[in-house]
């Protein structure tokens, strides 16, 4: 922002210099030129006549999926299920491991800054970056498939959310508290567990909460490659184009995915 001076001394306000308008153009004409450029690149590598019938195909493919087939629900609640114990177990599996590891990264409660965090950060950083999907993939490799390569999945995805969030509400405590636990001469694992752990609580419950609730919805998909679960049900259906239950699945995951959004609002209500 400039401010010039007029003939008469009285201050002439203007938002910008020419230089900075110049730039601000230069910036426009950049973002609009990357823009084409990009839609270039996509519609060379787009079959448009794929596109134009994609209406008519989806009301095609609307009308094979209803109505649902509803006596195929009697073969859907064992691997419901497995889903949810899938989500369960999996979330139960990432507290275990990421609450110790929450404690190390933060940095009002890790036993070295220099070793100990950077490395639990990695750790952290290591289990976000990478999707439960792609864990699952590799999992049924190793494992082979089935339920058990779903709940490793669900875990090592879910201990770097826990932990990471965690953390951050460790490095957020009110000290003072933690100033008074110590000024009365109590131990370190005192400090923890008197004046830090009480203050994390409620965050720590609407964290496994909520990473739960997310994980129910990720369990659905991981049988789509070989990981167990109502996911398996469903790649067996659309192998075999029986749209009708497919329908079935999706009313049952959406009903399963309803239902723990509603426990889950619940007990954070309860607990928070």
């Amino acid at each position: 922002m400039a401010i010039l001076t007029r003939a008469d001394g009285t201050p002439d306000w203007r938002r910008r210099t020419p230089r900075a308008d110049l730039l601000v153009w230069a910036g426009w004409f950049g973002a609009v030129a990357l823009t084409v450029a990009c839609f270039q690149f996509i519609s060379d590598r787009t079959i448009w006549a794929f596109v134009w019938d994609a209406p008519a195909q989806g009301a095609d493919l609307v009308g094979r999926m209803f109505p649902p087939r509803w006596s195929y629900a009697s073969q859907l609640w064992k691997p419901l299920l497995d889903t949810i114990n899938m989500a369960t177990i999996g979330t139960a599996l990432a507290i275990v491991i990421g609450v110790p590891l929450a404690f190390l990264a933060a940095h009002n409660t890790t036993p070295s800054r220099l070793l100990v965090r950077p490395a639990v950060l990695f750790i952290i950083v290591a289990s976000r970056s990478i999707n439960s999907l792609i864990w699952a993939l590799i999992l049924v490799i190793i494992l082979g498939p089935g339920i058990l390569a779903g709940i490793m999945a669900i875990a090592l995805r879910s201990v770097g959310f826990i932990a990471k969030l965690l953390y951050e509400a460790i490095e957020e405590i009110d000290a003072t508290q933690v100033e008074a636990v110590t000024a009365t001469g109590a131990s370190r694992p005192q400090v923890l567990g008197w004046a830090i752990v009480p203050q994390v609580m409620p965050a720590f419950a609407g964290i496994s909460v909520f990473r739960w609730d997310i994980n129910i919805r990720e369990a659905t998909v991981l049988g789509l490659v070989g990981a167990g679960g109502i996911g398996m049900q469903m790649q067996a259906s659309i192998n075999v184009l029986a749209w009708p239950q497919v329908t079935t699945i999706f009313i049952l995951i959406l009903a399963t995915v309803l239902v723990s959004e509603w426990l889950s609002a619940r007990v954070r209500h309860a607990v928070i």
